[in-house]
Parts: C-alpha cells; structure tokens; sequence
C-alpha cells in the first residue's frame, strides 16, 4: 500500500476521496468499507491505473490474500446477517402465488403495472413500493382470480382477440414449415398456438382468420362454436399437407376464404386444397379443408368468444383445490367454509392461521352467502384474501427481547418463505410450510433435503425465468428492435429461437447439476434448424430445439449466444462499449463509473475521408483521457466479440474492413477473439467470475442489495462451492446456509 497506493491516496490528493496513507491492512477493524473496495480494485486490476507502478502478479496475490484473510476474520468476529426491506410480491411471484394457492394458471400478475428494478433485479425490497394504482389493480385482479378459481356461473360473455406471429416479409412457405410451433401437429405450416382459460363450463366461439399467404388479403374467418369444459386449454390452428379433392364442404356453415359458405357441392371439381386442423390440447375438435390458391395459406389470429349457455362452473383443478368440503345442508355450509378458508389462507399467509385470520374472511363469506349462495360466498372471502397484507407483503418480525444491532435466527416458517421465493418465486407447498411448522428446517440434513428436492421439481424453472432472465439480460431481448436494413434477417422468429437457446441452456446446467464455469466455456448448446442456419452450423433439421455439441471453440458458452450479443448491440450495429460493459458489470462484478454527461460522438471517417474501423473510432474516442480511464478495460473485451454482428452471425468483415478481435488489458494481458476472451475469463480472472456470480445469487436470494459486510458470508459461499466444483446445487445450497440468507438484523439503537 505504501508502495503503490499512498502516492495519489494520501490526505493531500484525497484522489477518488480515499485516503490510505496510516491503514494498516492487518488491523481492518473499522475500516472494512474502505478495504473491501481496496481488496476488490486491487483484485480485477482496476488499481493502480496502467499508467502508474503497478505491483507483480506474485506481490498482488499476496496483497488480496491477506487482506482478504484479515476481512474474513473481522467478520467472522462480529457478522451482520443485513435487515431485508418488507418485500412486496413482484408481478411474476404473485402469478406463481395464485398458481400455487389455487392451481389456477392465468398469469394475473401481468395485470399489474411493471415493477421497478434494483441491483439488477424486480425483486428487491427497497423498490418495491406501493402506489393508489398497484391498489386499484389489486383489488380488479382480486375479483377476476376469485371469479375464475370458483367457477362463477354469472360471468358474461367475452370477445378475447390473439394474434399470430409476424413473419418477416419474404417469408416463404418452406421456411414457415421449418419455423413451426412445437405445440402443432408435424407437418404443420402457417399456424400458431395459444392458451386460453375456460371459465365454465359452456358454448364458445372460435373464429379462425387466416389470407392466402403473405401481403393477401384477410379472408372470410372460418368460425365454430362448441361446448367446452372449463380449464386451461392450449389451442393449436395449422394447416396441414396439400391434398387434391373433388369437392369440398365447410361443417357448421362456417365460410370459406374467398368463398360463400360451404355447402355440399360447392367447390367442385379437382383443386388444391390445404387442410387446416383446430386442436384443444391435443384432441382434433374439427378440420378445414380450404382452396389454397396462388399463395400458401397464412393463419394471421384467432378469437375465442363467450362463454355461452352455461351449463355450470366445471370440475377445474383450482375448483378441486378450494372445495374440499361440500356441506350436504345449510347448517353445515358455515364450518365447510372454514375448513375451506383456513386451508387457502395457511397456503397464501404461508404460516399457520388464527381465529383473528379467519373472523374477516368469514365475515365477507357471510355477505356473499346472504347475497347468492355458499359459492359466491367463498368466493367473495376467497376476493378479500387476495388484498390482505399478509398475501401481498412477506413480512418477517423481530422476536420480543432482541437486542437492537443484534443478528438473530429466522423463524422455520420465515426461512420457508425465503427458501421457496429464491427457488421458486412463489409460496411454500405443503410439504415445506409441513416441515416448517414442526420446526425442522433448521436441521442442516432437512434443508439440503428440501433444497434438492425444490431443484428437482419443475417450478425451480423460475431460477430460469426470473434469476437468469435478468442477471442474463434475456428480458430484454423483447425490446430489441434491429434495423431491418442493417439486419434482414431477423424476424421475431428468430427473436424467440435466441431466447430459447439461452434459456435452454442455463436450464441445462441447473438441471443437469452442471458447474457455472460452463457457463462460460460450454462446448454444446440448445439450436433448431433457424438458429442452426443463422449460426452457419449444418445438419440441423426442423423445428424443435435439441442439444448440439459444438466444434466452432468461438460459438460457446454465453458469449457465443444471439440473445447476449443481440442486446449488447445498437439497432443498427454492433457495440463495443455495451459487450464490454457488460462482461465486466455482469461476469466480472466491475462495472465502469457512469459515462460523463456529454459524450463526444464517433468519427467515422479520417481526415483525407477514408471510413474508420470501429477499432481505429474507439482509439480516436480514447485519447481523451477522461475517456480513456473507462475504455481501456471495457473496450478490448468488445473488440473480442466484434466477429458477431448485431444479431449474432459471425463475419470476417465490417463494411469491407477486416475485423481485427484482439485485445489487451491493464497488466499486458492479451486474447483474441470469443475463445480468447472465454479461456481468459476462466483463467486468469476465474475468482472474480466466480464472486459475481456468487453476489447475483444472494442478491436474488435476499431480495436485497449487497453491502460491504457481505462480502465475507459471499467468500464463506465460494469456498463451500468450491469443494463441489462450483455446481448449481453446491451453489445453491452455500447460499441458502449462509449467514444473511438464515439470520436478520435487528434495528442499529
């Protein structure tokens, strides 16, 4: 530190506002703020700068072990578990909540208005506020979840409209054939799938638009009506092969396009026919056969009306779930709506109940039975449940007697709560809240039990969804909208292969029990024959996404992915700056300062006016010094990844200039292209990778930002990892035992 830091860090200078001269790094008491920062500079080679002495690899190793030695000690000594904000369920656990409390599967929280960000993440507790609209929704989706879930008879009919995927223009019948869903039938083209909820059993509507390919015009919709029981359906419409028939009748006077309504005998003699199929879940409710004209046959949307003379609320999972008691008379309806209660409110408080938890929701029980019958009544406490606080918020109380500024052990059923919203983004099932109850979660051997388990079951898919969709980016691949000059080529076909592939994947390696170094360095991932194409890797075939080993030492891994390099670029070409931040923000936990307020723009062109590379502009950009100090690492991480485009295909040239991927960081540390980059990542920077993927983690498990107290419990994390190679599950379970993950912080005095 005297050696290489106090010359700008001294009370003089006060350079960066940090004063090192008189810190005696093995005396950290204290000053742990400071030093956590001087541990993580000096570790990513962030300090000091390249244009000062900078220490040995050898006498900067010893540094950061020591220190971090001494840190570690200090925490050790006097740990301080954090105090998490109370946490309101964002939009994506509110609809797992109601999936799980209701086995009702709608998606209701994408009612609600978009939750604010922090750290990364939707699910931090300090941003999650609480506005007069987030109420007003609450109480609107309230009534729709508890109408929906108990099958009300009294719903009106509805008209609700869904659209087909847009290809891009050009889009030929072959390559519509290979872009098909994996919900239709094989040999399927011009089609879509979608999900619908049946509310009761009833009559609806289905109307099938569809035009006769590409740029023609909309047809007469083919339309029928039938009765359907009520649930979650999923709806899939495609045309079929070509056929060649004499003669051609539509059932249920449904219209042909371009035709009048069908009719025996109408359509006669030989014509080419394409057979359109209408499936619920699977089963064929009914067959088109229509003239396919000049162009090939286009579904462009459909729309589902009703329901209509309504026969009852059906037998739906959410009705099994609610009603399990039914009272044979009147004196046993109110102890049936009890037991009904009681058992919904432990799943959706997720903690045993009381009679002080059940008086209201009888009471407006009591109104709905006086205003209709036993199950409006449920269904009106059911509507009141659903904006109680004790839903909405997890709350975790400070146990009577705790010493203000004092650590103290989560409840059983707190740390149930913690473990099934990292794992899942939703309640606790019975089996977990079961355990919890009895108070044996605290048992080392039960937790790692549960954990293993919750991994295992399908709703750790949110770990996909929701951890990895934003630490990864993914979410905002939606958002992309590349130029269409620039980049032809993609079409929200394409869009959603990018997404597929990524989150295939992470999904890979969470189930699989991979290690997250394969995250960087995978020599597989997940293509069709779209992405296949897109990505110039041969003999990939149809539609359906299957694992591919890879030869091309470039292409995997994270980095090789059309989903990171898709958003990491401009609409209309490629930056540097944005891969480079994100590598060092996201994998390296070293994101640059902000960018200054004003930001010199780009020369394109030299003086005599020859056009620059993107190289030679960024070396004009950072002769700036100001410029410089931020450039000088996120730059040559982007010029490895210059190779891909802005959407992700690899090329040799940029606007007929060869592509120079070189590199070299602070310290003379050279690489050269994606597989440069990658082997560099996990080798000489393992360690910080390693830490920012431990930090994201805990940052999604705590629903909090990380301080500097932390950081010891997140190398305490790393070194338990590490015994199993860093897998997920290894991983995983380091956090859920850590010290901030099982404990809180009592209020400072």
């Amino acid at each position: 530190m005297d050696q290489y830091c106090v010359f700008c860090h001294n009370e003089k200078t006060k350079t960066g506002g940090v004063v090192l001269s008189g810190i005696d790094p093995t005396n950290v008491a204290g000053k742990e703020e400071l030093l956590e920062r001087v541990l993580r500079k000096v570790r990513s080679g962030e300090m000091p700068p390249p244009n000062m002495p900078r220490p040995t690899p050898q006498v900067s190793a010893a540094f950061t072990k020591t220190l971090e030695e001494n840190l570690d000690r200090a925490g050790a000594a006097k740990p301080n578990a954090g105090r998490p904000a109370v946490h309101r369920l964002n939009r994506a656990e509110y609809s797992n909540a109601i999936r799980d409390i209701l086995a009702l599967d709608v998606h209701p929280g994408e009612q609600l208005p978009v939750d604010d960000t922090g750290y990364g993440f939707d699910n931090i507790g300090d941003v999650l506020s609480v506005s007069p609209i987030l109420l007003e929704r609450y109480m609107s989706v309230s009534r729709t979840v508890s109408r929906l879930a108990v099958g009300d008879t009294q719903i009106k009919p509805v008209v609700e409209e869904f659209a087909a995927r847009r290809d891009a223009p050009g889009t030929t019948a072959k390559e519509r054939n290979e872009r098909a869903s994996d919900d239709l039938p094989f040999d399927s083209r011009g089609g879509f799938s979608f999900q619908y909820y049946f509310p009761v059993d009833a009559d609806y509507t289905i109307r099938v638009k569809a035009n006769q390919g590409p740029g023609g015009a909309d047809k007469a919709p083919l339309e029928v009506k039938m009765p359907v029981k009520a649930g979650l359906r999923t709806i899939g419409i495609a045309f079929l092969r070509e056929s060649a028939k004499p003669e051609v009748a539509i059932p249920n006077g449904g219209r042909r396009p371009g035709g009048g309504a069908g009719a025996p005998g109408a359509g006669r003699g030989p014509t080419s026919m394409a057979e359109l199929d209408l499936r619920l879940d699977g089963v064929k409710i009914k067959r088109f056969e229509i003239p396919e004209g000049a162009n090939p046959p286009q579904v462009n949307g459909a729309t589902i009306s009703g329901p209509y003379n309504i026969t009852g609320p059906g037998d739906t999972p959410s009705r099994a779930r609610i009603f399990v008691c039914k009272p044979a008379g009147e004196k046993e309806e109110a102890p049936c709506a009890q037991t009904i209660l009681a058992g919904v409110a432990r799943r959706a408080f997720r903690r045993p109940v009381t009679d002080a938890d059940l008086k209201p929701l009888m009471a407006f029980y009591q109104s709905g039975r006086a205003q209709r019958d036993f199950e409006f009544g449920i269904q009106k406490a059911l509507r009141a449940m659903l904006v109680s606080p004790d839903f909405l918020f997890r709350v975790e109380t400070d146990p009577k007697g705790t010493a203000p500024g004092s650590n103290y052990q989560l409840s059983d059923v707190e740390l149930a709560s913690r473990l099934s919203f990292f794992v899942w983004s939703s309640v606790p099932d019975d089996q977990l809240l079961d355990l919890a109850e009895k108070g044996k979660l605290k048992d080392p051997a039960v937790m790692e039990a549960q954990v293993k388990r919750m991994l295992a079951d399908p709703r750790s898919s949110s770990l996909v969804s929701n951890f990895a969709g934003q630490w990864l980016f993914i979410r905002g691949l939606a958002q992309q909208k590349p130029d269409p000059d620039a980049f032809p080529e993609f079409d929200e076909s394409l869009r959603q292969a990018f997404q597929h592939e990524t989150e295939l994947f992470f999904q890979s390696i969470l189930r699989e029990d991979r290690s997250i170094l394969e995250l960087l360095d995978a020599n597989y991932t997940f293509l069709n024959q779209r992405l296949a194409e897109h990505y110039g890797i041969s003999n990939i075939y149809g539609s359906q996404f299957r694992k591919v080993n890879l030869t091309d030492p470039n292409r995997g891994g994270l980095l090789g992915q059309g989903s990171l390099l898709t958003v990491t670029s401009y609409p209309n070409r490629t930056s540097v700056v944005q891969r480079g931040k994100w590598v060092l923000d996201n994998l390296l936990g070293s994101p640059p300062p902000p960018p200054p307020a004003v930001i010199p723009e780009l020369v394109a062109h030299a003086k005599d006016g020859k056009s620059l590379t993107m190289r030679q502009q960024m070396e004009m950009h950072r002769a700036d010094p100001v410029c410089a100090s931020c450039h000088a690492r996120m730059d040559p991480i982007g010029f490895a990844l210059e190779n891909y485009d802005g959407v992700g295909k690899w090329r040799d040239e940029d606007d007929g200039n060869k592509i120079d991927a070189t590199g070299k960081l602070p310290g003379n540390v050279t690489f050269e292209k994606p597989a440069g980059l990658k082997k560099l990542l996990a080798t000489n920077y393992r360690d910080q990778y390693e830490s920012t993927v431990t930090e994201k983690f805990l940052t999604y498990a705590l629903g909090r930002g990380l301080e500097y107290y932390d950081k010891p419990a997140v190398r305490a994390i790393m070194r338990q990892a590490e015994k199993d190679n860093y897998r997920m599950s290894a991983l995983i379970l380091a956090v859920v035992k850590s010290t901030p993950f099982e404990m809180r912080r009592s209020p400072e005095p």
